[in-house]
């Protein structure tokens, strides 16, 4: 499916998730420097680094998603918001359910760390539905609609509070590049090569089924991290995008 992001080299469209300790993510990063451009950063790294694990990843010229997926009263979330791109986060989230004023307030704290940086408005993302959630867990929380209905109400909130797009799984990818045009980006985490471990992962696609279905960019973590060699399996996932493209 064409969109806003089709012209944008496989590379820039994986983010590698660094759901690790400081040394192996920063040995990665050293390997997959001049290749890779995203990392992720989540609560298992940051909650034990903090923001210098950011900026080390920020001075060896990474752009760096920071999934902390805030969800508080507007107030905090503003002051999170706006903590996180100090830090130098190019890219965050936050939970759709904590309703559009509390997403908008974070787009604003983010916009204005960013200006008072000098640096160009990061990405904020929704998270819609997490991939490790199928019906059957979201009953469990009250939630009786089918996933991909939910998953479109969130984004359509998101959309609303102003966002830059939304995470989902990449089995909602293609409703949403319908839903949301041309230029939201679409995140998609669950994403496994062929014959890849699903791991706690529930709605999955394959890397190039992402890409096809509207995905701006995929998530994918330990086909890559958890590799005999990591570089060749960015590069093999890089090549199947390249080939779907």
């Amino acid at each position: 499916m064409s969109n806003g992001f089709k012209d944008m080299k496989p590379e820039e469209r994986i983010i590698t998730a660094l759901d690790c300790w400081r040394e192996e993510a920063l040995e990665l990063a050293d390997k997959l420097a001049g290749q890779a451009v995203w990392f992720k950063v989540g609560m298992t790294l940051y909650y034990v680094e903090g923001p210098s694990i950011v900026r080390e990843l920020k001075d060896r010229g990474f752009k760096v998603f920071l999934d902390l997926k805030f969800h508080d009263i507007p107030h905090q979330v503003r002051g999170a918001a706006h903590s996180a791109v100090i830090s130098g986060a190019d890219m965050i989230t936050m939970h759709t359910v904590g309703g559009v004023e509390m997403m908008a307030k974070a787009r604003e704290g983010a916009g204005e760390a960013a200006r008072a940086a000098g640096r160009e408005e990061p990405v904020t993302l929704g998270i819609t539905v997490l991939t490790s959630m199928d019906a059957d867990a979201l009953a469990s929380t009250g939630v009786t609609r089918p996933v991909g209905e939910q998953v479109l109400a969130m984004a359509k909130l998101a959309r609303e509070a102003g966002l830059s797009g939304v995470v989902a799984s990449p089995q909602e990818a293609s409703m949403l590049r319908e839903v949301l045009g041309p230029d939201a980006y679409i995140v998609t985490p669950g994403v496994r090569p062929a014959g890849a471990a699903l791991g706690d992962q529930k709605r999955v696609a394959t890397p190039a089924k992402a890409i096809a279905d509207g995905a701006s960019h995929i998530v994918v973590g330990r086909p890559i991290t958890r590799a005999d060699d990591p570089v060749a399996a960015f590069h093999a996932i890089a090549e199947e995008l390249r080939a779907g493209l």
